[in-house]
């Protein structure tokens, strides 16, 4: 530097001690500045106290020489001083030149730029937040140095100014979040730890409403969260959860829409830096959580993308339970959100107010239930929900095609777990509870994969998948417009009942005429669409059929009208082409209507054969059964046709008898035995009045080889009183019971007709498999 540059105000012997490289001359010329300024002060001049301080910036802080610098930012804090409570006026042109020194890259200067500040600093105190926003921007620099004694002297600093920042009244928040917003995302530990530190001081400020701000930098605080450094995922997690205290205390002031998504992004988490993440996930989900209980309908609009976070931790093991149990709780409250006001479009919603139907009442009560106990189940039993004012409510819409875009992604993963997909099927249920109009536009997407979860391995998903399809063939609203549907279907779909008349006129189902009797419900279009694919993957599959056929079917019968089932699968049958499958299904069908208890009420009705409809449906089920002789006899066993059923047994002389005949022969002696035929065997009693069904028991027996099952039939049959009753001589026919003189005419010639028809099919189908096997795959018994 110049010594013979003219610096006055300031002496050459200033100006030299100044430029030393010694710090103890520099000191001494620092207190010569000081006492220079003073009497500056008492003079008033101004003007020589920015001519000092702009020759200390420009002609030494802001030097080439290391050791200029080094005086210039003595001298500076040094006027700091002198200057005292009127330091105020000055800050900008003594803090700057401070600041510059701050990238200095001689770590020493940086430490002395450092010092010097926080002289300036202490002295102007509540001076210096105007300039509250350079300072931070500096001190975030310093907080990352390298070198221990400038972050030493930073902390000092840092310190400082957090004191007065909280001492004071007048901190401009708005001004300095932007900055906080671009600082956040660091990746440095030491600038994380000194952000997360003044968000923490700024948040326990009473003056200080940071939580209206909470949007701008809560995305960088998850991030912080997953920092490698423990002490400052701690720090993050404080203050996290300080913030969240907050909005549970004042949820009227929380811009919870703001938010949404930055949760939902980091509810996802990948596999890398796994244990980070796992505390990121599961704090993100605890937030989301409380946002929806005191949020309400506000999340409605991002209800997919909450979803698409929630639904795969509902299938995480022990070792993530706190997360699963907190994605549960979310899982439940935001599906409570969902109400029948969603399902009405918005130009209707104040006008058609439609009230609902008991059934729909029953089935949402039940739903409720359901959700509470589930709610329960995972610790959330008491939830306060943050209602807004009518206005924003209506307002909220739901996200419904986003929803179901979300959960048929699911339904298609391979990958997704069993709960997941339990909840999907449960989400799909009660969306087609609360809002069947509007779910039913997506009807045709679901149905597919609906159709195919009935082959998952799961028992839980298959019971909830068959809720589904249920509500979805049951539902009034599948009624709305059925024409496309019926016109993409096959002509299976009008399901006719051969023999069944009512009033003169023959029955249809399907159609747009009367139901199958005035107990059953009415079933949609969907339902004969179900039905129908249903037999189908059944034939597609068959492992399906054997592992789980009967276990679906008697579901169905219980979710659905059991009448409606069979009578629809039987006429359905009566038109398969693949024969086989068809004896396949029909045995099916009959074991499940014979030994389940949820077809007791169906076998009721057919038992007594004394109205129009029952007799209707014992003529739809006969026609299909015939493509199974045993399975055609027991049905007559079932509805007390016990003559009919001595006639069909006499027509099995004429059959192909192969082992698989005589299985299902020997299958139905030990139904007989079994509780479901008790009347039948008391009826053995009364042998002047059944001598057919007698008749049609030693038929069987003769069929049999001399196995377990003769030998059980026999002993039955040895135990029917008067034996002499049985001679083979005419018996005058007996008088019929009260309860069959109500019995609808029923052609049982023409019945037995049809069964000669469809064996002489299958005997047709069985001669040309063996005309193209060299081994074929039946055997006789011998």
């Amino acid at each position: 530097m110049n010594t013979e540059k003219d610096f006055s105000p300031l002496t050459p012997n200033i100006v030299r001690a100044l430029n030393d490289k010694l710090y103890e001359k520099r000191k001494v010329a620092a207190l010569e500045i000081e006492k220079l300024v003073r009497e500056f002060v008492a003079q008033n001049n101004s003007a020589q106290i920015r001519h000092v301080i702009q020759i200390l910036a420009t002609e030494f802080a802001l030097s080439q020489h290391p050791h200029s610098r080094k005086g210039g930012l003595i001298g500076l804090a040094a006027c700091s001083i002198a200057l005292g409570k009127d330091s105020g006026l000055y800050l900008k042109e003594l803090i700057d030149p401070v600041l510059t020194c701050f990238n200095d890259s001689d770590s020493r200067l940086r430490y002395y730029a450092c010092e010097a500040l926080y002289n300036i600093v202490k002295v102007a105190r509540g001076a210096v937040l105007p300039h509250f926003n350079v300072l931070f921007d500096g001190l975030s620099k310093l907080a990352a140095d390298p070198d221990p004694n400038v972050k030493s002297g930073s902390e000092l600093l840092d310190r400082l100014l957090k004191d007065i920042v909280t001492e004071s009244n007048k901190f401009d928040l708005v001004a300095f979040v932007p900055l906080l917003r671009e600082r956040i995302y660091s990746n440095n530990q030491y600038a994380r730890q000194f952000i997360i530190s003044w968000i923490h001081v700024l948040e326990s400020v009473p003056d200080i409403n940071l939580l209206d701000y909470l949007p701008e930098f809560l995305d960088g605080l998850f991030q912080i969260l997953g920092d490698s450094s423990k002490e400052i995922r701690r720090m993050c997690e404080v203050v996290l959860g300080e913030f969240l205290k907050e909005i549970k205390k004042n949820p009227s002031s929380v811009k919870f829409a703001e938010m949404a998504n930055i949760l939902v992004i980091h509810c996802q988490v990948s596999d890398e830096s796994k244990s980070t993440n796992d505390l990121i996930q599961l704090t993100s989900m605890t937030w989301m959580r409380e946002f929806i209980q005191l949020a309400g309908r506000v999340v409605l609009p991002y209800s997919s993308g909450i979803l698409t976070a929630v639904l795969p931790c509902l299938s995480y093991d022990d070792r993530k339970k706190s997360t699963k149990e907190a994605a549960s709780a979310c899982n439940h409250s935001l599906m409570k959100l969902v109400t029948p006001e969603d399902d009405e479009d918005d130009e209707e919603s104040l006008t058609k107010t439609s009230p609902p139907s008991e059934e729909t009442l029953k089935k949402e009560g039940d739903l409720n239930d359901s959700l509470n106990e589930s709610q329960e189940s995972v610790g959330f039993s008491n939830i306060s929900f943050f209602t807004p004012a009518s206005s924003d409510r209506s307002a909220v819409t739901l996200d419904l095609d986003g929803i179901v875009q979300v959960l048929d992604r699911h339904l298609h993963d391979s990958s997704t777990g069993m709960m997941t997909r339990i909840a999907v099927l449960k989400w799909l249920y009660h969306l087609y509870i609360k809002t069947p109009r509007k779910m039913f536009k997506h009807t045709d997407s679901l149905f597919p994969m609906l159709l195919k979860t009935l082959s998952d391995e799961s028992d839980e998903v298959i019971l909830k998948d068959l809720e589904v399809l249920a509500e979805i063939a049951s539902s009034p609203a599948g009624q709305t417009d059925t024409s496309g549907l019926c016109d993409s279907m096959d002509n299976k779909t009008e399901l006719h009942i051969p023999g069944g008349v009512r009033d003169g006129q023959p029955m249809v189902v399907g159609s747009k005429m009367t139901d199958l009797s005035p107990s059953t419900p009415s079933m949609n279009s969907y339902f004969y669409k179900f039905m129908i694919n249903l037999l189908k993957r059944f034939s597609l599959e068959r492992k399906l059929l054997e592992v789980r056929g009967a276990f679906i079917i008697r579901q169905l019968c219980l979710l659905l009208h059991a009448e409606n089932i069979f009578h629809s699968m039987a006429d359905i049958l009566l038109k398969e082409e693949d024969l086989k499958f068809a004896s396949t299904m029909v045995q099916t069908l009959n074991s499940i209507l014979l030994t389940s208890a949820e077809l007791f009420q169906l076998r009721n009705q057919l038992k007594d054969l004394r109205t129009q409809e029952s007799c209707a449906l014992f003529c739809c089920l006969y026609r299909s059964w015939c493509h199974n002789p045993v399975a055609t006899v027991s049905l007559c066993f079932l509805t007390q046709n016990y003559q009919h059923a001595y006639d069909l047994i006499q027509k099995f002389g004429d059959l192909e008898v192969t082992v698989d005949f005589l299985m299902e022969v020997d299958k139905l002696v030990q139904l007989i035995e079994s509780p479901i035929f008790t009347y039948l065997r008391l009826q053995l009693l009364d042998v002047e009045h059944n001598p057919y069904l007698i008749k049609a028991l030693y038929g069987l027996l003769m069929l049999l080889p001399q196995s377990q099952a003769f030998q059980l039939l026999s002993h039955r049959l040895s135990c029917v009183p008067n034996p002499e009753l049985m001679r083979t001589v005419e018996v005058p026919k007996a008088p019929v019971k009260d309860k069959r003189l109500a019995q609808p005419h029923i052609d049982y010639s023409e019945l037995l007709q049809h069964f000669d028809r469809v064996q002489s099919k299958h005997l047709e189908v069985r001669h040309q498999r063996a005309g193209r096997s060299e081994h074929p795959d039946r055997k006789l018994m011998l």
